[in-house]
């Protein structure tokens, strides 16, 4: 029994692949695809060593090795509970957290380092960042990341405001350079928005021949009468010397020489 291949896609918190998923579902109904949740920091491993076909990880990650498609830049937003100062601001500084202990968890997806977090920092660096989400619900500190771990990490008791001029984490798809397949090429085409055409993996459909052009009718052409040469008028049935219905032409008698003036003879 031949069993079909299927495709691995690794994803890291806060990457969303369902849309992705779907059209894949769509166009290759009989390949599977396996969705692979992963921490931040393992989503480059687990594709190097062949955990996955392929992955949506953020950046940076080793070119040498990988090769990587961007897809989008999220927005950085600091998380801090509600009744919070900050909550009257529409956008926060960097140097509005100067007084705060900002937490900077061991899964950070920003690329802080101690010398470039701004703000105190913590005692110490909680293990990920759901942690530091429950350390700022307890009022201890605040948290920076990128806007869609904010909303993944959701509590009542929590808002979060954009920070600007602060590092961002970029999104990407990335794979193994050797080993560009042509599940990948598929997968890239669908997350580049290429139609089904113009795919360049299994999906891809060849183009239809073009349609042949039906040959214009030709009109019968009427058989001229043997009797009329080109350009002639046609005869009427008078002139022709046949009566109305057809029948034979009259002979030539007495009473056609009468008409023409002709005298009669005598008996």
């Amino acid at each position: 029994m031949q069993v079909n291949p299927s495709f691995r896609l690794a994803y890291v918190p806060g990457v969303t692949p369902g849309k992705w998923a779907r059209v894949w579902g769509e166009r290759l109904p009989d390949v599977p695809l396996e969705l692979i949740a992963v921490p931040s920091p393992e989503g480059e491993r687990t594709v190097r060593e062949g955990g996955a076909d392929a992955g949506l990880v953020r950046l940076p990650v080793d070119k040498d090795v990988l090769s990587a498609i961007p897809l989008y830049t999220e927005t950085t937003v600091v998380v801090f509970p509600k009744d919070h100062w900050l909550a009257a601001a529409e956008e926060v500084a960097l140097g509005d957290l100067a007084d705060d202990v900002v937490f900077h968890p061991l899964d950070d997806t920003l690329g802080f380092t101690a010398e470039t977090l701004p703000g105190r920092p913590a005692i110490e660096r909680p293990a990920t960042t759901e942690d530091a989400i429950e350390l700022v619900a307890a009022n201890v500190g605040v948290l920076l990341v990128p806007q869609s771990l904010a909303r993944l990490h959701h509590r009542r008791d929590l808002t979060f405001r954009p920070v600007v001029e602060a590092p961002q984490s970029q999104v990407a798809l990335s794979w193994p350079q050797e080993q560009t397949t042509d599940l990948v090429e598929e997968f890239i085409g669908i997350v580049r928005g290429r139609t089904v055409n113009s795919s360049r993996g299994r999906g891809a459909q060849a183009p239809a021949a073009p349609a042949k052009k039906a040959e214009p009718q030709r009109r019968p052409q009427q058989q001229k009468s043997p009797q009329q040469k080109p350009g002639q008028p046609r005869k009427s049935q008078s002139q022709k010397g046949g009566s109305a219905k057809g029948g034979a032409p009259k002979a030539r008698g007495a009473g056609a020489a009468a008409r023409r003036g002709k005298p009669k003879r005598r008996p």
